[in-house]
C-alpha cells in the first residue's frame, strides 16, 4: 500500500508527522531512567489528581469490590450501581438535573451531537471547537454553519439569515483547549433563547477549576445553564471517560439515540472510582481551581516579562505563538534538552500558520518551578530569534 507511505512522507516534509512516545510515569514531574527530571507542561491533569493518594485509594477499593471491567455495554448488563453514584455526584457538582456517563469524552461528544441533530437541522458551531464536536456534527448529516471564534455578532447574523426547517443547535466550549480563552456564554445563551435553539457547551477544560469545580456555567449563574453540558473525567478529575449533564428527558433520549453510549462497553470500575475520589477531593478543597488560576496568572506574567508574545491571561492554558511548524518543533526539542516537556501544537489541531507551544499549568508545578521554566523558555526563544 504505497499510498500510506506516500502520505506519511508528505506529513514528514510538512513537519506534521506525529509519533507516540512512552513515558515512565505521568504527572507534572517525570523522572527519567537516566536520572534526569522533566517538568511536564503538556498534561491536562490540572489539579494533580491522577496521582493523588485519595483518588488512587478510591480506585483500588472499587477494583477490589467490582473488578476491573464493566464487562458489557450500559444497556446490556454493564450499568453498575457505581455508574449511577458517579452520575449523581457529577450532576451535583455541575448543578444540573441529570448526568449520563460515557466510556470516553471523544465518543460522548460524537454521540451526543449526532443524536441531537439530523438532516433537516442546522448546527451553529464555533470554528475552534474540538475535533470530537466537529466529527459529531458531520455524522449527524445536519447542515453545519461555523461562526467566527467567539464572535456573537457573527453567530447572530448566521442565525438570522439561515432558514431552518428543523432544529437549531449551538455548539461551543467554555474554555478552548488550544487558546485557553473563554466563550461569551451569557450572550450566546441569550441568542439561543431568542431563536429557540438547543445549546451545548463543552466544559472539558473547566470542570474541576471554575465554579468550585462545577465549571464556567456554574460559576456564571445557574440561570444560564445550557441545555447540555459536556465534560470529561480525563482532565482535572484525573480519570478517564466522558459525561453530559442535562434534563431527565434529555438523558432518556440520549440513552436511546446516542450510538457511542448504546454500542460501547461501559466505563470501567477503576475509572469510576477514581472520578468519585477526585470529586470528593474537590468537595474537601473547593478552592483548588482558584489556586491553579492564580498560579497560571503568575506564570503568564513571568513569560511576558521574558518578552514572549502571549495573549491576555484567561486560563490555565497558556499558548506561546510560534508560527511555522518547523520552528515550533525545534523550540519544543530545545526545551526538552533543558528539562521541559512542552509539546509543539501544529495543524490540523490549530489553523495553518499558527503553530505554537501549549503550556498547561498544573498544581504539580510549584512557584519555583514556574520561575525556572519561564527563564528557560525565554532564553531558548531568544536564542532562536523568536523574541
Amino acid at each position: 500500500m504505497d499510498f500510506l507511505q506516500n502520505e506519511l512522507e508528505q506529513l514528514e516534509r510538512a513537519a506534521l508527522r506525529r509519533h507516540t512516545e512512552a513515558w515512565p510515569q505521568s504527572g507534572g514531574r517525570i523522572e527519567l531512567a537516566d536520572g534526569r527530571t522533566l517538568l511536564n507542561f503538556s498534561s491536562n491533569d490540572y489539579l494533580g489528581l491522577a496521582r493523588d493518594p485519595h483518588v488512587k485509594r478510591r480506585s483500588i477499593e472499587v477494583i477490589e469490590r467490582w473488578g476491573c471491567g464493566a464487562t458489557a455495554s450500559r444497556l446490556m448488563c454493564g450499568t453498575l450501581e457505581l455508574h449511577e453514584e458517579l452520575e449523581a455526584a457529577l450532576a451535583c457538582l455541575v448543578g444540573g438535573e441529570k448526568t449520563l456517563v460515557f466510556s470516553s469524552g471523544f465518543g460522548m461528544n460524537v454521540g451526543v451531537v449526532a443524536a441531537l441533530a439530523g438532516r433537516d437541522d442546522i448546527i451553529f458551531s464555533d470554528r475552534l471547537v474540538h475535533a470530537s464536536l466537529i466529527d459529531g456534527a458531520r455524522l449527524s448529516r445536519a447542515t453545519i454553519k461555523p461562526f467566527p471564534h467567539n464572535d456573537v455578532a457573527g453567530l447572530a447574523h448566521l442565525m438570522e439569515t439561515t432558514p431552518c426547517r428543523g432544529r437549531r443547535l449551538i455548539v461551543t466550549e467554555s474554555v478552548f483547549s488550544m487558546d485557553g480563552d473563554l466563550a461569551p456564554l451569557e450572550e450566546i445563551r441569550a441568542l439561543a433563547a431568542q431563536h429557540q435553539a438547543v445549546m451545548l457547551v463543552d466544559e472539558a477544560h473547566a470542570i474541576g477549576i471554575w465554579g468550585k469545580g462545577g465549571g464556567v456555567c456554574r460559576q456564571l449563574d445557574k440561570g444560564i445553564l445550557p441545555d447540555f453540558i459536556a465534560g470529561t473525567l480525563g482532565k482535572a478529575l484525573g480519570s478517564m471517560g466522558g459525561f453530559v449533564v442535562c434534563s431527565e428527558v434529555s438523558r432518556e433520549f440520549l440513552i436511546n439515540r446516542a450510538r457511542s453510549f448504546i454500542f460501547a462497553t461501559a466505563l470501567s470500575p477503576a475509572c469510576l472510582g477514581a472520578a468519585l475520589g477526585a470529586i470528593e477531593r474537590i468537595s474537601q478543597d473547593p478552592d483548588m481551581g482558584e489556586r491553579l488560576l492564580d498560579r497560571a496568572r503568575t506564570f503568564h506574567g513571568l513569560l511576558k516579562a521574558e518578552g514572549l508574545r502571549l495573549p491576555d491571561f484567561r486560563s490555565q492554558i497558556l499558548p506561546v505563538p510560534v508560527g511555522e511548524n518547523e520552528a515550533a518543533l525545534e523550540l519544543a526539542q530545545r526545551l526538552r534538552g533543558q528539562g521541559l516537556l512542552v509539546t509543539a501544537i501544529r495543524p490540523p489541531t490549530v489553523p495553518r500558520g499558527t503553530a505554537r507551544l501549549r503550556l498547561s499549568v498544573t498544581l504539580s508545578h510549584e512557584m519555583h518551578d514556574l520561575q525556572w521554566a519561564a527563564a528557560q523558555i525565554g532564553r531558548v526563544s531568544k536564542g532562536m530569534g523568536l523574541v
